[in-house]
């Protein structure tokens, strides 16, 4: 399985059972309608957990922009294999929304909550605040790269050229423990925000949304911070991890 597939497959089981729990929650006549937060950011943690058991073996199971900027920038993956990466990630991502429109269309239509179903594709803040909003998830983006830095321990060599079909990053250090660290990130830091934490994860769906035959707005104003903030979070963890080591 090459980097693309793993990643494309990853990604989108990752945004299939992630924004799935979200619709699961959010939209009408489901059984799990107001099941709260702790379940959408338990699902969300198992989530990382399936995506990471699946592409973990081919690619490290990046499944976000943000950790294979942020390994690029630490010297764990070579900068030539980053557009594929993305591309598997993004199409990933998409296909994941399709998805879960499809699981959920009879839902969608009984549903009159434009920013619940907008919801149930892409982050959004609590309280719109442009400048709390982006710290919001550089922080949480930060926390996300950092720790696995750390989890991932003597694995990742900062000397001489690294393998770039090497399994780096959140498939060197198994699936449950970064599973965990999101289900934390998810619950501490992801009030705000939505913790998007990854620009593929938001990006990609919001894109579907925009597409799909849905009612409503696909806030395009903020779409760019859980972009730019998850990848200025990353590079800092990155730069932080290489200087401290």
């Amino acid at each position: 399985m090459s980097i693309l597939v793993a990643e494309i497959l990853g990604t989108m089981l990752l945004i299939l059972l992630g924004n799935g729990v979200v619709a699961n929650v959010v939209l009408n006549g489901t059984k799990g309608n107001n099941s709260g937060w702790m379940v959408i950011t338990t699902a969300w943690a198992f989530a990382v957990f399936v995506g990471v058991v699946v592409a973990g073996p081919y690619s490290g199971a990046h499944l976000n922009p943000a950790v294979t900027i942020g390994l690029a920038v630490a010297g764990k993956v070579a900068w030539s294999l980053v557009p594929e990466y993305i591309a598997g990630e993004m199409i990933g991502a998409m296909l994941g929304a399709f998805l879960v429109w499809l699981f959920y269309k009879d839902h969608f239509k009984v549903t009159e909550d434009e920013g619940g179903k907008l919801a149930c594709f892409s982050t959004g803040p609590a309280i719109r605040n442009t400048l709390s909003n982006l710290t919001s998830e550089i922080i949480g983006t930060f926390v996300l790269i950092f720790v696995i830095f750390y989890l991932a321990g003597p694995k990742l060599d900062l000397v001489g050229t690294v393998d770039a079909r090497a399994i780096i990053g959140l498939g060197s250090i198994g699936a449950l423990p970064v599973s965990i660290l999101v289900w934390v990130i998810g619950l501490s830091l992801g009030g705000t925000t939505g913790y998007a934490i990854n620009p593929a994860r938001d990006l990609g769906p919001r894109i579907m949304h925009a597409i799909l035959p849905i009612k409503g707005s696909s806030d395009w104003g903020y779409a760019w911070i859980p972009i730019v903030g998850p990848i200025i979070g990353s590079v800092i963890a990155a730069l932080l991890y290489v200087s401290l080591v």
